[in-house]
């Protein structure tokens, strides 16, 4: 009796776990024929669509696509880790090795060596960590089900028309876990926009050739609309009674508007030249605060993390001698975490401030509704939630 409840017992377990896996095997295989159909339309040759066959479902990328991080790193940390004495010392030697090439590709393009060395650094630690994922299995893995299946699909075809062009080969084709590829970490479809040949050698090898992956991302800047001769941004003072409601990146002012409220550059004007200017303060009142022209919304346009693009700023400006930050980040004060964020959007959106989703995510949403709240209670409307938000809203 008890033999026969045991196998009654494993025998569900099986049938439980066996016809999902099944299912979900269906679904790929299915995905894969639709893929090789359209692909086969667009002309990619049997040899390429033949890859495809071998392929299944990574559970890595899945893993990845579906995590909730446990602790959300406030920016100073992702500071840190990216401008490091070694990432600074590597980056020099690059700028130095390189000067000749980087002459040329500031001739053509007008974006600076210090910049594109700077994302090389950031993206891949100069190549270091270029990503070790077969670029087909893992869209194919995102494209066959889940919220970026869209995205894997159209990126995969794009993926198969990279093979076909002969500029990378089948072993070499690996990149992240999402299919970003090569020393500066080109999507398939940004690759095929804007991948620049920097040697002259008629190929574009993003993959193991520095020197295109440099050349590509100076492209995509100027593509994306960078001027030439004008800084991404710069530390600023502001007056202890700035309205920090204003702080915000898409607010893009004249620089007489900003001077007239106080805004200064190491105690001086600001230059009337750099255009519409915005100002950001990722700690709030409590940190560094930047003046941003132009350059710094282009340098959103590769990666649409502020975090992301005061990185790479701020460590081109490293590799020439600049000081760290003039005023310390608020590194005592703790972030919220996930679960805790979601309380705050629980919370903000009862009291009639609306955060978009409940999903414990900081997004340009929630924190815009930090900014009421305060703005509302007479706060310093900074945006910045802390711990301590926290506990007012819950009081």
């Amino acid at each position: 009796m008890v033999l026969r409840s045991f196998a009654i017992a494993v025998l569900t377990l099986m049938t439980s776990v066996a016809f999902p896996a099944a299912a979900n095997e269906r679904a790929f295989n299915a995905f894969i024929k639709e893929i090789k159909q359209e692909a086969k339309k667009d002309g990619i040759a049997a040899k390429h669509l033949k890859a495809l066959d071998a392929l299944m479902p990574d559970p890595e990328v899945q893993r990845l696509a579906a995590r909730q991080p446990e602790y959300v790193k406030p920016i100073w940390a992702y500071l840190t880790h990216m401008v490091t004495q070694e990432r600074l010392r590597l980056g020099r030697d690059q700028l130095k090795g390189r000067e000749a090439f980087l002459d040329g590709l500031e001739e053509k393009y007008g974006v600076p060596r210090g910049i594109l060395i700077a994302i090389w650094g950031v993206e891949t630690n100069y190549g270091g960590n270029k990503g070790s994922f077969s670029v087909l299995r893992s869209l194919a893995t995102l494209g066959y089900e889940g919220k970026r299946a869209d995205f894997g699909r159209q990126q995969l075809l794009y993926a198969l028309r990279i093979l076909q062009s002969g500029d990378v080969t089948l072993a070499d084709f690996k990149g992240s876990w999402a299919g970003a590829m090569g020393h500066t970490q080109f999507i398939p479809t940004t690759y095929a926009d804007y991948a620049a040949d920097g040697t002259g050698d008629g190929i574009k090898d993003i993959w193991t050739e520095p020197r295109d992956a440099l050349a590509s991302s100076a492209y995509y800047l100027k593509r994306m609309g960078w001027r030439r001769g004008l800084a991404w941004g710069f530390e600023v003072a502001v007056p202890d009674d700035f309205d920090f409601a204003e702080a915000r990146i898409k607010n893009a002012k004249p620089v007489s508007y900003w001077a007239d409220k106080g805004v200064r550059v190491n105690g001086g004007a600001i230059d009337e030249a750099l255009g519409e200017v915005s100002i950001f303060a990722p700690a709030g009142l409590r940190g560094p605060v930047f003046l941003l022209t132009k350059n710094f919304r282009v340098l959103l346009r590769y990666n649409t993390a502020p975090a992301y693009a005061l990185a790479v700023g701020h460590l081109s400006q490293r590799f020439f001698g600049a000081a760290p930050f003039n005023r310390a980040w608020p590194n005592a004060d703790r972030p919220l975490l996930p679960d805790e964020i979601a309380e705050l959007q629980r919370r903000l959106r009862k009291a009639g401030y609306d955060t978009g989703d409940i999903d414990g995510v900081l997004g340009r949403q929630t924190i815009a509704a930090v900014r009421r709240y305060q703005d509302d209670r007479g706060l310093a409307a900074d945006g910045f939630a802390t711990p301590g938000l926290l506990a007012v809203l819950e009081r």
